[in-house]
Parts: structure tokens; sequence; C-alpha cells
């Protein structure tokens, strides 16, 4: 109950705050009916007062248009009675002043010498000077004519004088002033010349040129704009002249001479960039008019030079490789040869080998080896590169766009000539003939695989500046394709050459180890008289031979790189096994002597077992199989023949190996293969 009586005296309580609230909200909207009443009268007051406004500056502002209309009708009315009046006047003047130099004998007023008084003289003088050139010609006028030409040069070469002095000073104002006066006078572009000239002034014919023209200009350019009226035209005429004067008279005193032809080549390359990165810069400053066409005075100035170019650059670079090939070839006490190259140089040589390996006789063919030189240095081959690359950036510099590719393939065709042909070429002939002859019956020396190994390493170099210079300059172009074929040539011709030496080399070191088994290796080696076994583990022959073997994988793999190496190793160890092989057939084998042959060919095997190469490996393990059937017990043999390393050979080649066994015949060898 007293819940609900709370809650009754809550209730009443609120609506008591609700009337209270809305009687002063009443209160509020009544007050805000009032205040906006009052706003709207205010602001009908205001608009009628700038309705009023408006039709009071409506009505001035046909009054002022009405007065002026009045004024300029007045104005014209007074121009009409003044102008006449105005030239009356000024014809008076010149009349008077004209009838001056009529007479001859009467002096001149001082008007016209006085120099404060210079500029008004000028104008009066110039006008005369326009008057006697209507009048006729005649005697009556001549002399008056004359005073009035003279007075006129008289008077302009006192303003260009002032000028001059305006300019020394400092005084744009002055020279501004005088310009002004000029302007209707001959001399006008004197003054603009004379400007040009001592603005010059501080401009030394050094190397500085080049880095003192553009403050130079910029700070022209501010003058010029000051005092000339048409300042575009006076500023495109200074820097031509800069261009044409100083410039290129500083251009001539350093290329005036070809007698030093690598400092004249390098002078050109420098300047003409410098020149070029001015006109750059001077563009972008964009001086002038902007119809100057910097690139193309540049051009004109080093047209006399770039005409030449071409052939300059190509005889410098023959220059420079015949120099650099001569002091090495002086260092080397070597007097460069006439290689013969041709079929017949081969054709005699194999008559020789033929000759020689049956008889002592000689055809003359004389085996040289320098000393095991090989004529090739990697600095040589750097030193022309290096020539070449910078060629190749002059050409890029001093070649116009349509002769870029072009002057790149002539280059590049000199390239060839020097360092591949005249240079690696020449090493690689020579080196050709010091190998020694295929059957040498002297212990050789072989140098070719160094020749191979410089001659990539050079041909690599070569072939870097060609991806690196030549070939961005011609790609895209004709002569792109030209100078690809060009290399590839030259690799195909180098690359032969280079495998006929190394084909010769082989044939050569095969020959040797030949020899050496055919001179050392006895009969008693493999058939021994005497019952007990041998002392040595293997043949002299053998020792030879395998110590051949050692030192010449050793130059192999000096002189090769990558799958060269393997290779030539491998084609070497293949005509080794053949050699060997063909000897070990002509000789017969006891119990003893077979278990020497076993060893020597343990020895060759294990001498190429190092090289890790399987075809090497099969060859010789399949050889060392076929000397263990020179031992195995009769009974044994057609097991051993059926064993992994024999089975894939021919029973020809079986039979001919058992066939070497001393015992074939005694102990009926030969039914086991029935």
């Amino acid at each position: 109950m007293l819940l609900y009586q709370t809650f009754e005296k809550t209730i009443k309580d609120l609506k008591d705050k609700r009337s209270i609230v809305m009687a002063k909200v009443a209160q509020l909207e009544k007050k805000c009916e009032d205040e906006e009443k009052l706003h709207w009268s205010k602001v009908a007051q205001l608009h009628k007062h700038n309705q009023t406004a408006f039709d009071h500056f409506k009505a001035l502002d046909e009054r002022i248009n009405f007065v002026a209309t009045k004024v300029v009708h007045l104005g014209d009315q007074l121009e009409g009675v003044n102008l006449p009046r105005t030239r009356a006047a000024e014809a008076q003047l010149l009349m008077k002043y004209f009838s001056e130099f009529l007479d001859a004998d009467k002096p001149l007023s001082h008007f016209f010498n006085d120099p404060f008084q210079i500029q008004a003289a000028a104008d009066v003088i110039q006008k005369l000077y326009l008057i006697i050139q209507e009048l006729p010609p005649s005697d009556k006028f001549s002399a008056a004519s004359t005073r009035i030409h003279n007075k006129y040069n008289e008077i302009e070469g006192h303003l260009i004088d002032d000028f001059k002095k305006a300019y020394n000073h400092g005084d744009l104002e002055g020279m501004k002033n005088i310009l002004k006066t000029l302007s209707h006078f001959k001399g006008y572009s004197d003054c603009i010349n004379i400007f040009i000239e001592e603005s010059q002034a501080e401009l030394k014919m050094d190397p500085t040129i080049f880095e003192k023209v553009p403050p130079l200009c910029e700070k022209v350019n501010q003058t010029v704009f000051e005092v000339f009226a048409h300042p575009e035209s006076v500023m495109d005429k200074f820097m031509l002249d800069v261009y044409q004067g100083k410039l290129q008279k500083y251009l001539s005193s350093q290329l005036s001479s070809k007698a030093d032809m690598d400092r004249y080549m390098k002078e050109l390359h420098s300047l003409y960039g410098r020149t070029v990165n001015l006109s750059s810069l001077l563009s972008v400053a964009n001086y002038g008019s902007g119809t100057v066409a910097l690139d193309k005075v540049t051009k004109s100035i080093f047209n006399f030079y770039l005409d030449t170019y071409t052939n300059d650059e190509k005889m410098h670079l023959k220059n420079r490789c015949e120099t650099i090939l001569a002091r090495f070839y002086e260092s080397k006490n070597h007097q460069k040869k006439n290689i013969q190259s041709s079929g017949l140089q081969e054709l005699r040589r194999d008559i020789q080998t033929a000759i020689t390996s049956r008889t002592n006789i000689n055809l003359g063919i004389s085996i040289e080896n320098y000393g095991g030189e090989t004529f090739l240095a990697q600095e040589v081959a750097i030193n022309i590169l290096q020539e070449f690359k910078v060629a190749l950036k002059r050409c890029q510099i001093l070649s116009s766009k349509n002769d870029v590719s072009d002057n790149a393939a002539k280059i590049f065709e000199m390239l060839v000539q020097y360092l591949c042909v005249e240079y690696i070429n020449y090493a690689v002939e020579l080196g050709l003939n010091a190998i020694p002859l295929p059957e040498p019956k002297t212990e050789p020396k072989y140098y070719f695989f160094n020749v191979v190994q410089q001659a990539n390493s050079d041909f690599h170099l070569f072939e870097k500046l060609y991806n690196d210079s030549i070939h961005p300059l011609v790609v895209g172009t004709s002569r792109m394709g030209e100078c690809q074929q060009r290399k590839r040539e030259v690799f195909e011709m180098m690359e032969s050459k280079l495998d006929v030496g190394l084909d010769r080399t082989l044939t050569s070191m095969v020959g040797w180890l030949k020899y050496i088994l055919t001179t050392e290796q006895k009969k008693s080696d493999f058939k021994p008289e005497a019952e007990e076994g041998p002392l040595q583990m293997f043949s002299t022959a053998c020792s030879k031979v395998v110590s051949y073997l050692k030192s010449w994988i050793n130059l192999i793999n000096a002189g090769l790189d990558g799958k060269n190496v393997d290779n030539v190793i491998t084609e070497f160890a293949v005509r080794f096994h053949r050699v060997l092989y063909e000897h070990l057939q002509q000789f017969q084998y006891n119990s003893i002597g077979a278990m020497m042959v076993i060893c020597d060919i343990n020895e060759y095997r294990k001498c190429l077992k190092n090289l890790q190469i399987g075809l090497i490996n099969e060859l010789f393990n399949a050889l060392h199989a076929l000397c263990n059937l020179l031992v195995v017990v009769p009974d044994n043999i057609k097991q051993v023949c059926l064993g992994d390393e024999l089975a894939g050979l021919d029973k020809s080649v079986l039979t001919s190996f058992i066939q070497l066994r001393s015992d074939y015949k005694s102990a009926k060898l030969a039914q086991h293969f029935k």
C-alpha cells in the first residue's frame, strides 16, 4: 500500500513538472515568433535600401558613360586641332635645322654638339637623314646631304660609345635609353654586337670554358631582358656567338694537330662530349626564343672533325694495335713470320711422318717449339680490347645515329683482324707447327695445351667485349646479322684449328708412347727363360709410359677446362688403349710373363682410374680381364670368358688373346672354344 501511494505521488509530481515545462516552452516559442517577425522586418527594410542604392548606382553609371562619351569626343576634337599644329611645329623645326645644313658657310647650332642633348639631336638628325633619302638627286642638296650624313654618323658613333661606357659602368637604365634612341639607327645592331663581345670578355679559351658558359648565360640573360626591346633574339645571337666564336676557337686550338693521334682522339671524344653536355644544360635552361637548336650548332662546329672521324679512328686503331703487337713480339725477340697454313703444308707433314716411321730421311720440315713460348699473353689481349672498348665509346658519341651501327661494324672487323687473326690465330698457327711429328723418335715437348688455354681465355674476353660494347650498337640493324655471322666464322675457324692441334698433339703423344713400348719392351719381359719370378713389380717400359701418362694428364688438366678436359683425356686414353692392345698382341706369354703383363696393365689402370671416366675404366678393366686369360688354368678359361667384363667381347678377341699363351698348343686350348 505504501508503494502504491509513493507511485501515485511520483506520478503527480511528474505531471506538475510537465505543466511547468510546457508553460516555459510556450513562453520561449512566443519569444521566438516575436524575434522572427522583427528579423523579417529588418530584412525587408534592408532590401528596400539595397534597391534604392542599386537605382542610384545605375543612374550614376549612366551619367559617367554620358560624360565619358563627351570627354572622348572633346579629346578627338582637341587632337584634331593639336596634331596638325604639332606637326607643323615639328616641320618648322626640321626646316630650321635643315636650313643650317643647306648653308655650308654657316656653323651648326650648339644643339647638335651638346653632349647633354645628344638624344634629342639624334632624333632630329635621324628624321633629317630620312628626308634626304627622299630628295631627288640634285647639286642643290648634295652639300646638305653630305653634312647631314656625316652628322648622322657622328651622333650614331657617340651614342654607340656612350652605350659601351654605360655597359662598363653597369648603367642598365642608360643602356636602355640609348638603345631606345638608336632603335631607328643602323648602328642598333652594332650595340648588340658590342654587348655580346663585352659580355664574353671574361670568358677565357681554356678547359674551364665549359663550366663558365652556363653562369655567364644566366647573367647575360638577366641583363638582356632588362635592357633590350627584343631580348629573345639578342640571347639567341649571344649563344650562337659563344659557340661559333670562342668555343670553336678553343676546339681548333686543341684539335689542330694529328701528330699524336692518341691524344687527338681522346681530346675529340672529351671535347665533343663536354660540348653535348653543355648544349643539354643550356637547352634545359631555355634561354632566348628556343629556336636555336644547340645540338645542330654543336654538330656544325665539329663537322670538320666528325667528317674524318671514321678514317681517323681506323688509322688510330691500326697504329695502336700494330704498336702493341710489335712491342710484344720484340719483348719475345721474335720476328713475325708469314705462316703457311695450307693443304700443301699438311701434305708435307703427313709424308714426313710416313717416311720417318720407316727411315731417317727428313723432307725439310723443321719443328720449332720456341722453348715453350706460346706467343699469347693476356695483358696483350686486354690492351687491344681496351683500345677497342674506348673506340666503341667514341663511336657511340661521335657517330651520327644513322652511322653508329656501320662504324661499330667497321671497328668490330678491325678487332677481328688484329686480335683474332693477327694475334690469336698467328699464335695458334705457330703452336700447330710446333707440335711434334706423330711418331717422334726423341722425347717430345708439348706446349699446345698452353696455347689452347690462353687462346680460349683471350677469346672469352673478345666475346665479352662483343656482348657488352658491340652488340648494343648494332642490335636491331642490318649490321647485327653480319657481325654475328663474322663472329661465328671466327669462332668456328679458331675451334677447328684448336681441334686440329689437339688431335695432332694426342697423335704425337700416343706415337711417343708407342715408340717407348716398341723400344723398351723386351720379349723376355713376358716370356723369361728363368723359372723364378721377376724381381720388378712392372716392366721398365711400363714405368716410363706411366710416368709420361701422369705428366701429360696433368698437362691436359692445366691447359683445358670443363668438359674439354674429359673429352680430350678420354680420346687420349682410347688411342693409348688401342696402341697398348696392338702392342700386347706382338708377344707370347708364359706364366711368369703373364703375371708381369697383368702388373703392367694394372699400373696403367691405376694411373687412369683416378680420372673417374667410365669409358676409360671399362676399356682398361676389359684389357686387364683379357690379360687374366693368360694365367687362368685351362679348365677355367671358358668360365672366365663368360664373366661380366668379357661377356660382351667378340669371340675372336678372346681367341686372339688366348693364342698368345705359350701353352696354347700344348694344352690344346683351342678345344675350349669349339
